[in-house]
C-alpha cells in the first residue's frame, strides 16, 4: 500500500488529456510534428559535420537560427495576442513542410549545398518565431500540463543515423534521414485543423492591442517588472549557453561508436525528460519554484560535466539522460512560474519573450561549444561548459534573492489581481 501511494503521488497528472478533446488533438498534433521536425533538427548539423568536419561551422548553425529568431519572436508574440492563433500555427506548418522538401532535394544531390543548409536553418527559426508564441498561447488556453519544450522536441531523435562513412552517403541514406521530416508535418496540420478556434484560444481576444512596437514594449516592461520572470529567463539562458553541447554530438559520436550512435546521443536527454515527466506528480506539492529551477539548472550542468568525462557510450548516455531529467524539472517549474505570473492579455507577447529566453541560450551555446572545441578539444569544451553552468547558476541565485524565494502560492494570487485590473481598465476604456 505504501508503494502504491508513493507511485500515485509521483504519477503524471493526465487530466487535460482525459477531459479535453481539443487538448488531445493539440497534444497529438504537436507530437507528430515534433517527431518529424526533430529528424531534420538532427540531420542538418550532421550533414554540416559530414561536409566540413569542423565544430565551429556546425556551431555557426546556431547563429544562423538566432538572428531571425530574435526578431520574429517579438513579432510572433504581438501577432499571437491579436490574430487567430490557430491560423498562425497552420500557416507555419505549411511553411515548415515546404522547407523540409527543400532539404530533401538538397540531400539527394551528389554534392549538397552547404549554404542552403544555413539558409533553411535560418528560415526555420524565423517561422518558429511566428508559430511558437501562438502555439504556447493555445496550449495555456487549453490548460495544458506544464513541461519544457526543449527536451520534448527530442522525442523524434531516435532515428538511426547512416553507419557508412559520412562522405560516402548517397540518395537512399539521405532519403531515409529526410523523408520522415517531410511526412511528419502534414498530419499535424490535419489534426490541428480539427481544434475549434474558440476552444483553443485562437480567436482575436476582445479589446486586443494591435501589433505594434508599443505592444512589444509593453510586454518587455512587464517582464522586467517581475523578478521571478527575469530569474527564469536568466537561469535558463546561463545553463544553455554554457552547457548545450549539441553542436559537438557528431564529434562525440565519432569517439563513442561512429555515426550509428548519433541518434542515441540526441535521444538520451529525451529519455531522461520522459522519465522526469511521468514521475512529476511530486512537483505539485513543491511551492519554492525559484529554488527548484536553480537546483535543476545546476544539476543539468553536473550531467553535462559527466558527459564530457565519459569514456564509454553507456556512461555518456546515462549522463545525458540525467541532464535531460534535470532540464525537464527546471522546465516544469519555469512554466508554472510563467503561468502564475503572466496576465492572460499578455500571454502571446510574453510567450515570444519566453521563446527568446529558452532559444537564445542553446543557439549561442552551440557557437560557444564550437569555438571552445577549436582551442580546448571536444571534451574540454563540454567539461568547461558544464563547470561554467554550475558557477553561473550559483552566481545568479545569489544575485536574485527574490527569485530564489518565489512561492507559487503567492504568484497565483498576484496573477489574478493583475488580470482583474486589466479587465477593469479595458471595460473603462470601452465605456
Amino acid at each position: 500500500m505504501l508503494c502504491e501511494g508513493l507511485l500515485r503521488r509521483m504519477a503524471l497528472d493526465v487530466t487535460p488529456l482525459r477531459t479535453s478533446r481539443d487538448y488531445r488533438l493539440l497534444f497529438a498534433a504537436s507530437g507528430v510534428s515534433g517527431f518529424g521536425s526533430f529528424i531534420t533538427y538532427v540531420t542538418i548539423p550532421f550533414q554540416v559535420y559530414a561536409l566540413t568536419d569542423d565544430p565551429l561551422l556546425v556551431g555557426l548553425l546556431g547563429v544562423c537560427e538566432l538572428v531571425p529568431l530574435l526578431f520574429m519572436a517579438f513579432v510572433g508574440g504581438a501577432l499571437a495576442d491579436y490574430l487567430d492563433r490557430r491560423a498562425l500555427v497552420l500557416g507555419a506548418e505549411v511553411a515548415f513542410t515546404a522547407l523540409c522538401g527543400v532539404l530533401l532535394v538538397n540531400a539527394l544531390l551528389d554534392r549538397p549545398h552547404l549554404w542552403l543548409l544555413y539558409l533553411v536553418a535560418g528560415l526555420t527559426a524565423a517561422i518558429d518565431g511566428i508559430q511558437r508564441p501562438a502555439l504556447e498561447g493555445s496550449r495555456r488556453a487549453s490548460s495544458s500540463p506544464t513541461r519544457s519544450r526543449r527536451p520534448a522536441r527530442s522525442t523524434g531523435c531516435g532515428c538511426r543515423s547512416p553507419s557508412s562513412p559520412p562522405r560516402a552517403r548517397r540518395g537512399a541514406d539521405r532519403l531515409d534521414r529526410h523523408g520522415l521530416g517531410v511526412r511528419g508535418r502534414p498530419r499535424h496540420v490535419r489534426v490541428l485543423a480539427g481544434v475549434p478556434v474558440a476552444d483553443q484560444g485562437g480567436a482575436t481576444p476582445p479589446d486586443a492591442e494591435r501589433p505594434s512596437l508599443r505592444s512589444v514594449v509593453t510586454g518587455l516592461r512587464y517582464a522586467r517588472s517581475r523578478p521571478e520572470l527575469l530569474g527564469t529567463y536568466l537561469v535558463d539562458i546561463n545553463a544553455m549557453f554554457f552547457a548545450m553541447p549539441q553542436a559537438l554530438y557528431p564529434f562525440m559520436a565519432g569517439r563513442l561508436g561512429g555515426p550509428a550512435v548519433l541518434g542515441l546521443l540526441y535521444a538520451a536527454p529525451a529519455v531522461g525528460s520522459l522519465l522526469a515527466t511521468v514521475t512529476s506528480g511530486w512537483t505539485g506539492r513543491v511551492h519554492r519554484h525559484g529554488l527548484m529551477v536553480v537546483i535543476a539548472a545546476g544539476l543539468w550542468g553536473v550531467g553535462i560535466i559527466g558527459f564530457g568525462l565519459a569514456n564509454s557510450l553507456w556512461l555518456a548516455l546515462l549522463c545525458l539522460a540525467f541532464a535531460g531529467a534535470a532540464d525537464m524539472v527546471s522546465g516544469i517549474f519555469r512554466m508554472t512560474i510563467w503561468n502564475q505570473t503572466i496576465p492572460d492579455h499578455l500571454r502571446g507577447r510574453l510567450a515570444g519573450i519566453e521563446m527568446i529566453s529558452w532559444a537564445t541560450g542553446p543557439l549561442l551555446g552551440q557557437l560557444r561549444s564550437g569555438v571552445a572545441a577549436r582551442y580546448m578539444g571536444i571534451g574540454g569544451s563540454v567539461i568547461s561548459g558544464g563547470i561554467l553552468c554550475v558557477a553561473g547558476t550559483l552566481a545568479l541565485a545569489a544575485a536574485m534573492p527574490a527569485f530564489l524565494r518565489y512561492d507559487g502560492r503567492d504568484g497565483a494570487a498576484k496573477k489574478k489581481t493583475a488580470d482583474e485590473e486589466w479587465a477593469a481598465r479595458a471595460s473603462t476604456s470601452v465605456a
